[in-house]
């Protein structure tokens, strides 16, 4: 009897080890700041938190960057293991086990030039005198989505990428853009402009985002441990760590 439960808890501890040493196979897309390669190397925020949280687990990973509807169709087939950053919706929990701990919590914000009179109290209607300069097919969550589709702005103008909004307001052709509070940042200063531009101080909505592992791959188990990892870095003060250092060493140096 002691034999065999001895073999049973071996063959656990062995199948335990195997799982963890497994590399798991990660996706995602270009989205700065929170993942996006420069100079041939992948950074981000979320880049650096999954890296860290999964390094604290003593489990391997590549991350691969892929278009959005390409990386969410391996996730659905399971020839991938895990994607992120992703925003839980009921579609895509049918094929992807959602963590539980927040990856990223995006704010999306309104951005005006520097000299701009626009005050903001969360009530996009009275918005309604100004343009608006949005990236075309990009979601900013519910509120400002119907906003836009109420016709709420005076006018709404597409720009194919986020550079190129900001662009439309610097060059003064809307009031304001619709950007994630740190994907802003980000752009403004890869354009040098922090300065003349400045974000409204109440963010549209909070968007939180996720890493979601594949169904059809079985990792409820990865996915458990990955958020007991991410808790324990969150109450211990690194989580924030590592997005601080991010921003002291990319805006900063």
């Amino acid at each position: 009897m002691h034999y065999r439960l001895f073999i049973v808890l071996a063959a656990t501890l062995v199948m335990t080890s195997l799982v963890q040493a497994k590399t798991l196979r990660l996706v995602t897309l270009e989205y700065p700041p929170y993942e996006y390669t420069q100079d041939g190397k992948l950074k981000g925020l979320a880049v650096d938190v999954i890296r860290r949280t999964f390094k604290e687990m003593n489990q391997p990973i590549t991350i691969e960057v892929l278009p959005w509807a390409r990386a969410m169709r391996y996730i659905k087939e399971g020839s991938r293991d895990a994607v992120f950053t992703a925003f839980k919706n009921p579609e895509r929990e049918r094929f992807a086990d959602f963590s539980n701990q927040v990856l990223m919590q995006q704010a999306v914000s309104l951005f005006v030039r520097k000299d701009s009179k626009i005050s903001f109290d969360g009530d996009l209607r009275e918005l309604e005198s100004f343009s608006l300069g949005v990236v075309r097919k990009i979601s900013y969550g519910l509120k400002l989505d119907n906003a836009i589709k109420a016709n709420t702005f005076k006018r709404v103008e597409e720009a194919n990428e986020g550079t190129q909004n900001f662009g439309l307001l610097l060059k003064r052709r809307v009031d304001m853009v619709a950007s994630t509070k740190y994907g802003g940042y980000h752009i403004l200063k890869k354009l040098d402009r922090e300065n003349d531009v400045k974000e409204l101080p109440i963010s549209v909505q909070n968007l939180p985002s996720y890493i979601a592992f594949s169904k059809e791959r079985k990792l409820t188990q990865i996915r458990d441990k990955f958020d007991k990892t991410l808790a324990r870095l969150k109450q211990n003060g690194e989580y924030q760590q590592i997005i601080d250092d991010y921003f002291e060493r990319e805006f900063y140096r």
